[in-house]
């Protein structure tokens, strides 16, 4: 048994289809058989281009421009609620440790203030001026 590969049509195809049967009154039997579509397929694009024009979301992919505008312009609020999430979260847990020193060391880190308690002192930079010699700070 071969199996039938699933044809794919483009919105615009399928806006046109609607288009003939609501404002030119044709059946869609006579569209389905005339352009080699299924009738189910015409069927859910009808109820599709019914639900954008209600304003609803439908199911499946936008048909009308204003439709796919919209989605679009979902993802992207979702894509960017997610984000400022993350990164809402991302502060919290780095709440305390933003704007204090770090010393690295054999990649550790620690904070001096924690090591300032232990009295850990740092040592003094060494500097060497242009002559080579070590100038005093």
């Amino acid at each position: 048994m071969a199996t039938r590969k699933r044809k794919t049509f483009d919105p615009s195809l399928k806006l046109e289809v609607v288009r003939m049967i609501k404002e030119q009154g044709q059946s869609i039997q006579n569209v389905s058989e005339s352009m080699d579509i299924g009738s189910t397929a015409i069927r859910r694009w009808l109820a599709q281009y019914t639900a954008e024009q209600s304003g609803q979301p439908g199911i499946g992919k936008p048909l009308t421009a204003e439709q796919q505008r919209i989605r679009q312009l979902e993802l992207e609020n979702q894509q960017l609620r997610q984000d400022v999430t993350i990164l809402k979260k991302a502060s919290v847990s780095s709440t305390g440790q933003r704007n204090s020193s770090v010393l690295m060391t054999s990649s550790r880190r620690i904070k001096c203030q924690e090591l300032a308690g232990r009295g850990y002192q740092p040592k003094k930079r060494q500097s060497f001026g242009i002559d080579g010699k070590m100038a005093n700070h």
